[in-house]
């Protein structure tokens, strides 16, 4: 009996049952992969996500850096310019550590600086009004990062976060919507559509096809880096907290109050300061805000915590004096915002405004006619030629494909 050896084990020796079912969930895990591969690539590439929140985003960092070049002006020559103690020699040594690099120090004269700061002031208007986004959205790139690394250490560190918007709304489609751009989209479709439009050669179309393509892509790609900056800022602010005494026994609003660098009004931070009970309620919520914040976005909580954010940050603004920082995270936080919240904002001021006799009423910009006149609705392909479904009727095109990239 000891000596008794078992067979080898073969895999023919499976019976047709067992190798039948082990076939079959195999089919069933890659058909449930292909399905799950093709619908992320459908996400992505499908329709550019929340125009209207990257409109936003635009609109927002131009008018604050526009306002923070305003804020400055008196003191220009001291913080960017020729007259800054913070020498080009000294700007030159960081930038051999640090990789930076500024237009500004490319000359010493006054005259020079000058023209680049109404560039720079010029670059803000036309980027927040969204005149040629895509060109001006690089050159206002290259405006913020040569003016941040100029004098890095000059600042008080608002304009961090907008140097990083700005780098990633270059790769976005931030001027399809509420810009110049799309105005005058609008206006060139509305007068082509009275003419014929030339007919494409087929190449011409799958090059048109893949561009727009790409197009998506790369849009989707960057708002997912903005969400994910945002998430990793609020995130790591809470967890860097969370290991603070003062965090964990409600007394650091207490000594934030209390510095002398950060009271534009003492006589409000003191008046803060006599009741203890909001002092430590607002530091544990500041810290509950902070680290829960990644963890709401895909459900409707995520709205009171965008309130209460927004609140903090207009504490910030006010009790600490650093408007430039708050405004930045408030329009970072203006990008988990549905486009429908905005549509429903547009389409509330342009009937507050026709009951006071401002403008005519017109029809709401929404997603059934995004930035397509009335009688182009009945389904154009890119070619301009109507398309029909096997019914005979006009199928629906792809809006976002049929309006031409305006950045």
């Amino acid at each position: 009996m000891g000596t008794e050896q078992l067979p080898p084990y073969s895999p023919s020796a499976v019976s047709p049952d067992r190798a039948a079912e082990r076939d079959t969930t195999d089919r069933v895990v890659i058909r449930w992969l292909s399905q799950r591969a093709v619908a992320l690539w459908t996400l992505v590439t499908g329709r550019p996500a929340s125009l209207y929140a990257t409109a936003v985003l635009r609109i927002g960092y131009g008018l604050l850096y526009l306002a923070f070049l305003l804020r400055e002006f008196p003191h220009r020559n001291e913080i960017w310019g020729p007259g800054s103690p913070w020498t080009p020699e000294l700007a030159q040594q960081l930038f051999e550590q640090s990789g930076w690099n500024s237009i500004l120090t490319l000359s010493g004269s006054r005259t020079y600086f000058e023209f680049c700061y109404a560039a720079a002031v010029v670059t803000s208007v036309l980027f927040m009004l969204g005149w040629r986004t895509r060109v001006m959205s690089a050159l206002f790139a290259v405006m913020v990062v040569s003016f941040h690394a100029r004098s890095i250490f000059m600042t008080d560190g608002g304009d961090n976060l907008i140097l990083l918007m700005v780098l990633y709304l270059v790769l976005t489609a931030c001027g399809r919507r509420w810009s110049l751009d799309a105005r005058r989209t609008r206006r060139a479709i509305a007068r082509a559509g009275t003419t014929s439009p030339p007919r494409k050669s087929f190449w011409l179309r799958q090059l048109n096809d893949a561009r727009g393509t790409l197009t998506t892509a790369v849009h989707n790609c960057a708002l997912f880096v903005i969400a994910a900056q945002v998430c990793l800022l609020y995130g790591a602010a809470g967890l860097y907290k969370v290991q603070g005494a003062s965090w964990g026994g409600g007394t650091a609003l207490h000594y934030v109050l209390n510095l002398d660098l950060f009271q534009p009004w003492p006589a409000l931070s003191h008046l803060v300061d006599q009741y203890p009970t909001v002092i430590a309620v607002a530091s544990y919520v500041t810290v509950l805000l902070q680290v829960a914040f990644p963890f709401v976005l895909f459900g409707r909580l995520k709205y009171p915590v965008l309130a209460m954010l927004l609140g903090m940050h207009i504490g910030i603004a006010v009790l600490m004096g650093l408007p430039l920082f708050s405004g930045a995270m408030i329009v970072a936080d203006a990008a988990f915002l549905p486009d429908r919240f905005y549509l429903f904002l547009a389409g509330s001021a342009r009937r507050t405004a026709a009951r006071a006799g401002l403008r005519r009423h017109s029809a709401p910009e929404g997603p059934d006619s995004l930035s397509v006149p009335p009688q182009l609705r009945g389904g154009l392909s890119t070619a301009g030629q109507q398309i029909t479904s096997a019914g005979g009727r006009p199928a629906p095109a792809d809006k976002d494909k049929l309006v031409p990239d305006p950045r």
